[in-house]
């Protein structure tokens, strides 16, 4: 019998690993120490303050930052709505529907947009409002989210329906409920956990995506990565530090409660 493979034991492993944290880690580092720099340049050190925090909701720039803001969680909580609804019903006919005919292909196509490069799927979405002649602004960004979103929401919905045995259905069913009650009453509250992952995904995916709404926004409307990509051409302030820390403390907070969610499921 040989011996267990352990990857932590492959000579530079710890050197190699160190290296990809810093680099993944060290720039929002500085980013969230830099958005406490009391100095109006971001490489002068003038000492701890929450100036710049202020600043975001306050300064000469908040209007168009609170609108920006406004629109980017109206879309994710839109969006992350659609998406997570549409991906518990794919999940059901994929997971739950037998095999079908096109189940593979329907299968590719749910996944097709986590393996084909953002950019290629923002031009392509593009091309196809104005093909159609739909008009660019807040609803061509949220049905290009919703669209995006639905592969990110399907998997942890997938994933906890493949963990649920059939057999809790099957009792349901031998028991008279019908398939409509055996779903909503036994099936649907089980993968309650996947949904909340699922939905929270959904949620970060649409909130900090910029490419696809860079293309498809059109005139007039900002999200606030596109707000935070016009503010930055124009040099890089300190409040952008700042709006950038608060994304970054929001996305750290839905990873956190997707965590929990997760593990008081493998409690139960």
């Amino acid at each position: 019998m040989g011996r267990r493979f352990d990857i932590k034991h492959v000579p530079g492993f710890l050197p190699v690993t160190i290296l990809c944290l810093v680099v993944l880690y060290a720039p929002l580092l500085v980013v969230t120490i830099y958005s406490l720099n009391d100095s109006n340049s971001i490489t002068n050190w003038e000492g701890v303050s929450l100036r710049w925090y202020a600043d975001v909701f306050t300064g000469p720039e908040a209007e168009k930052f609170k609108l920006a803001a406004w629109n980017s969680f109206t879309i994710a909580i839109i969006a992350a709505t659609v998406s997570t609804s549409i991906a518990t019903l794919a999940a059901t006919a994929m997971v739950r529907g037998g095999r079908f005919r096109l189940r593979t292909v329907s299968f590719g196509l749910i996944s097709m947009p986590l393996m084909v490069p953002e950019i290629v799927t923002a031009v392509a979405t593009l091309i196809f409002f104005n093909s159609i002649g739909f008009t660019r602004g807040y609803s061509s960004i949220l049905l290009a989210h919703i669209a995006f979103c639905i592969p990110f929401a399907y998997m942890p919905i997938a994933a906890r329906m493949q963990g649920i045995e059939d057999s809790y259905e099957q009792a349901a069913l031998d028991l008279y409920a019908t398939k409509r009650q055996a779903f909503t009453r036994i099936l649907l509250p089980m993968m309650v956990p996947g949904i909340i992952s699922g939905y929270l995904l959904a949620f970060i995916i649409s909130l900090d995506d910029f490419i696809i709404t860079n293309f498809v926004k059109g005139a007039g409307i900002e999200t606030l990565p596109t707000a935070i990509f016009g503010s930055v051409k124009q040099g890089i302030k300190p409040n952008i530090m700042a709006i950038s820390t608060m994304l970054l403390a929001l996305s750290i907070l839905m990873v956190t409660i997707s965590y929990f969610v997760s593990k008081s499921d493998k409690k139960t």
